[in-house]
């Protein structure tokens, strides 16, 4: 039974990070506003004269190893842990302003924001919050890898989130599947960090990548295993991924309802499955109604929203 439709909220307060992109390696600064009701997730560059980038599937850029956005010739890079907390945290209107091309990576993961989002708290809007309810599969393939996004099985109202990867060796085989409306995503997704392996450092240096990587934002892995664990998780790389493919799929403009099913994705697949499912109308429908975990603070104290897992 679906309970009460929920209503948008924003942060109740500015809140400030700083610290170095992933790829450039450039020092940034950044600022999450509140924002109106109806805004959505916005990204201003403070040192381009303030220029807008709404974060929607229209305006990515470059994905091979991050989720980028760019309106014009400007671009924000790295966008999709931020874009997951959010999502994941129940943040639905904000303004994220930064003075340079790429957001902080921080620890790698999304555990900075939501600590931030939890000491500040939410503040509940006057607008109805809108979900995107699939009412027909729509699926992306490349090979052997494949996402696709279908409607919920009757019963169910929830954003359902199925994920297999297979790396070489130490990683192997991982699977991951919960279900983003029942409210652990804090404590089951956002500490997983992302990672890469020692081998390839060289030849991304060489591509003018990683360029602010260190073993402190990620977990870095040689064929002989983790070199600055210890793990988060067990299965810490399959939860990464399932907080990028949050990300990512937050550039649909709304949270899914529905179920997402992916082997072996990437940022590539993840958002050319927004841009697919965006083209689409007649995939999806908005609704109000969601299934939910009741907020245990009403207004504008802090909130929860989020997932549970469960390991194959």
């Amino acid at each position: 039974m679906a309970l009460e439709a929920h209503y948008e909220r924003t942060i109740r307060s500015e809140i400030e990070f700083s610290g170095v992109g992933l790829h450039s390696g450039a020092p940034v600064k950044m600022r999450l506003v509140p924002a109106p009701a109806g805004s959505g997730i916005v990204f201003r560059r403070t040192d381009l004269d303030n220029f807008e980038i709404p974060a929607n599937g229209r305006n990515v850029a470059k994905v091979s190893y991050a989720t980028s956005l760019m309106r014009g010739s400007v671009l924000i890079s790295t966008t999709e842990h931020l874009l997951s907390a959010l999502i994941g945290f129940g943040v639905d209107n904000v303004i994220v302003e930064v003075d340079n091309l790429e957001v902080p990576i921080l620890d790698g993961s999304a555990l900075p924001y939501v600590a931030a989002f939890q000491e500040v708290g939410l503040k509940q809007q006057r607008r109805k919050r809108e979900y995107l309810k699939i009412l027909k599969e729509i699926e992306v393939r490349d090979g052997t890898k494949f996402i696709g996004v279908y409607p919920n099985l009757e019963g169910s109202s929830g954003y359902g989130i199925q994920y297999a990867i297979d790396f070489p060796a130490p990683i192997g085989v991982e699977t991951f599947r919960g279900d983003l409306a029942t409210g652990d995503y804090v404590e089951w997704i956002a500490p997983a960090r992302t990672f890469g392996f020692k081998e390839d450092e060289a030849m991304l240096r060489n591509m003018g990548l990683i360029r602010g990587a260190s073993d402190a934002c990620a977990i870095i892995v040689s064929k002989e295993g983790v070199q600055n664990g210890p793990l988060r998780f067990e299965d810490e790389f399959v939860r990464h991924k399932v907080l990028d493919l949050i990300g990512d799929l937050a550039l649909a403009g709304r949270r899914i309802q529905g179920r997402v099913v992916a082997e072996r994705a990437g940022h590539a697949m993840h958002t050319a499955l927004v841009q697919r499912l965006m083209r689409d109308r007649s995939a999806w429908e908005l609704a109000h109604g969601y299934d939910e975990v009741p907020d245990t603070v009403e207004n504008s104290e802090p909130v929860l929203g989020g997932l549970q897992v469960a390991n194959a």
